[in-house]
Formats: structure tokens, C-alpha cells, sequence
């Protein structure tokens, strides 16, 4: 019996388990088809299908109210809200703004014309009349004064004040010069007797007594500060251990034993039951679609559409014989009785006007008709001759 030798694909077909491909970096491909499992593992399997049961026996009552609500909502907008507003807008419209907007058109802005008109003629009129025929001739003569007051104690200043200042100063740096001779002979006395009375032992005192003590004083409180330290250190290490053991370590324990589990558990079941909300609500809104549906073509079927076939079959075939055989013969009679109305208001009103005008001949006579004016013109039928001329020349 003749075997043939297997390929490299298919002997690593075999070698891998569960039909894997091995994959570069060492990690395994998923074969094709297969769903990954989500986070929680049985947990979430076992929650779930429950959880969207309960939930959706919930909430398909609560959305079908809530879709029938907003239905009976939208209705009442379309049909009482909207109208109700606009009436109750127009109504404060006519009530509280018309009356301002007429009162500020028709009151105030000519109200307010007016007494800007007086208040130019009492107030500003006189103002300018004041201020060109009094105030600035006043103004004017004001400042010609003041500028000839300047001008005399310009005079004064340069002639009197500068030398008499010039003099004051010269004596005061003489004054000055000699009291600064005075100071240099105190000042140099002075710092002699300081460097020799207070420098010197100063400087003797710092170097042999207070630097010495200073350094003693420093080591003694370095010394102090690292026992303070190690016994403080050694405190805390104690109390840090003794904090450890009697809570971190049994707060870590209960986290990690008793509410990580606990936590995981709360949060598979609060997602699970946020994703069985948001199934349940869509899914109950297919329903109450669907529920809505039925009942708008149940009430379509049982009302609308008797409605409408007796609105098609036996009210408009009534309402064209009424109107052809009722609405237009009298239309048209009562426009020929309007129109003979008509006519014979006109013949009576010219009776009336034939009779007031024989009245106004009889009582008054034939009124004077206008004298022709010879305008030296022309006519239009006859030719323009040197007889009939009407220039400077030929005139009569």
C-alpha cells in the first residue's frame, strides 16, 4: 500500500489544536465565526436573559403611555395650545402695545417737540443772546486786565526779586562754605573717636567671645536635632507598623476578598440591566409603533373611510344637484335683480339731476355762456397771411 507524504500546511494543520493557525509573536488566531466571550463570563449569561425578561414586562407599559402621551400632547399643541397662544399674543399685542406704540407716536414725540422747541426759545436762545452781548465782552475785558496785572509782576520780578534773590544766594554760599569747613573738622574728630571708642572693641568682642559661643550653641542644637529626629523616627516607624497590621492590611484583605467581588458583581448586573433598559425601550417602541398602527387603521376602517364614502357617494352628489339646480338659478336671479336695481337707480338718478337742472332754468334762467376773446391767433384753417399777422410789426 502506497502512503503519500503530507505537506508542511497540512502537518501543521494537525499539529495545532482546535484547528488554530499559529500566528507571529506567538499569539493564536480565533477561527472565523466565533464570537469572543465578553467580560463576567457565566455571570452575565445567567443575568441577563432574566434581567431583560423582567425588564421588558416593565417597560412596555411605561413606553406605550409614554408614546400615547406624547401623541395626546402634540394633538393638544396642534389643536388648543398654538391657537390659544397666538390669540392670547395678538390679544396683549392690541391690549399693551398698541396703545404705547400709539400713545409714543402720537403724544410723546410731538409732546416732546414741542417742549424741545420752547425749551430752544426760552433756554438756549437767551443763552446765546447772554453769552455774545455780555459774557465774552466781560470775558474779554477780564483777560485783558489779567494780562496787564502779568506784565506788571513780570516787571517787578525781573527788576526787584532776581537781584535781590542773586544777592540772598551769594551770601547763603558764603554761610555755606564756611559751616561745611566747620562739619569736615567735626565729621573727621567724630570717626576717629567711633572707629577707636566703638569699632575696634566691637570687632575684639565678635572674635573672641560671641563667634566661639556661637559655634559651641550651634553643635550642641545640631546634636539635640538628630536625637529629636532618631526618636521621633523610631516613633513613627512603630506607630506606621502598628497602623499596617491593624488596618491596611485587613482594609486591603476586605477590598480585595469581599468588595472587588461584590462591585464586580453590582456592575455586571447594573450594565446588564442599563443594556436591558435600553432593549426593553426600543423594543417596546417597535410595539407601541406597532399597536399604533392597528389602531389608526382600525379607526381609519371604522370611521374615516364610512365618513369619507358617504362624503364621496351621497353628500357631494346632493350637495352639485342642490347647487345646480337650487344655488345657481337663484345666484343668477339675484344678480339680474341686482343689476335691474342698478339700472334703475341710475335713470332715477338722472331724472333728479334733468329735474334740478330745469328747476335752476326756470327759477334762475338760462345761464350767461362766455364771451369768445379775439387772441389774434389763426385759425387752423386759414393760412397765415401779412392781413392777419400777429407779430410787432403788422399789428393794427
Amino acid at each position: 500500500m502506497h502512503l503519500e507524504k503530507p505537506s508542511r500546511e497540512q502537518a501543521a494543520a494537525r499539529a495545532e489544536p482546535h484547528g488554530r493557525t499559529a500566528e507571529p509573536h506567538g499569539r493564536t488566531a480565533e477561527p472565523p465565526g466565533r464570537v469572543p466571550e465578553e467580560p463576567g463570563g457565566c455571570l452575565t449569561v445567567a443575568v441577563r436573559i432574566p434581567v431583560r425578561i423582567v425588564v421588558l414586562v416593565a417597560v412596555v407599559p411605561v413606553r406605550m403611555l409614554w408614546d400615547a402621551l406624547a401623541v395626546a400632547g402634540r394633538f393638544l399643541d396642534d389643536v388648543l395650545l398654538r391657537p390659544l397662544g397666538r390669540a392670547l399674543l395678538r390679544l396683549a399685542r392690541t391690549v399693551f402695545v398698541w396703545p404705547f406704540v400709539g400713545l409714543w407716536r402720537y403724544v410723546a414725540v410731538p409732546v416732546g417737540k414741542a417742549l424741545a422747541r420752547l425749551g430752544h426759545v426760552l433756554l438756549v436762545v437767551p443763552a446765546v443772546w447772554l453769552h455774545r452781548h455780555l459774557l465774552a465782552p466781560l470775558g474779554h475785558a477780564a483777560a485783558r486786565a489779567a494780562r496787564g496785572v502779568w506784565t506788571a509782576l513780570g516787571r517787578v520780578y525781573t527788576r526787584l526779586l532776581t537781584p535781590a534773590g542773586h544777592a540772598l544766594a551769594w551770601v547763603v554760599k558764603g554761610l555755606g562754605a564756611v559751616l561745611a569747613a566747620l562739619g569736615v573738622g567735626l565729621w573727621a574728630t567724630s570717626a576717629w573717636l567711633v572707629r577707636h571708642l566703638v569699632v575696634v572693641p566691637a570687632v575684639w568682642l565678635y572674635t573672641w567671645v560671641l563667634a566661639p559661643v556661637g559655634r559651641a550653641v550651634a553643635r550642641c542644637g545640631r546634636g539635640l536635632v538628630w536625637l529629636v529626629g532618631t526618636v521621633v523616627g523610631a516613633i513613627a516607624t512603630g506607630l506606621y507598623r502598628i497602623t499596617r497590621i491593624l488596618f491596611v492590611v485587613p482594609a486591603l484583605a476586605l477590598w480585595r476578598r469581599v468588595l472587588a467581588p461584590a462591585g464586580h458583581v453590582l456592575a455586571v448586573v447594573g450594565r446588564e440591566v442599563g443594556d436591558a433598559l435600553g432593549h426593553a425601550w426600543r423594543v417596546a417602541g417597535y410595539l407601541s409603533l406597532a399597536v399604533g398602527r392597528f389602531l389608526a387603521t382600525c379607526f381609519r376602517w371604522i370611521f374615516v373611510e364610512p365618513v369619507r364614502w358617504a362624503y364621496r357617494s351621497v353628500l357631494t352628489p346632493v350637495g352639485h344637484a342642490v347647487r345646480d339646480t337650487v344655488l345657481r338659478p337663484a345666484a343668477a336671479a339675484a344678480r339680474a335683480a341686482r343689476r335691474t336695481a342698478r339700472q334703475a337707480l341710475a335713470a332715477a338718478r338722472d331724472s333728479a339731476r334733468q329735474a334740478r337742472a330745469d328747476l335752476r332754468r326756470t327759477l334762475f334762467g338760462e345761464p350767461g355762456r362766455p364771451r369768445p376773446v379775439d387772441r389774434r391767433e389763426p385759425s387752423g384753417r386759414e393760412p397765415r397771411t401779412l392781413g392777419n399777422s400777429t407779430t410787432a410789426l403788422t399789428k393794427d
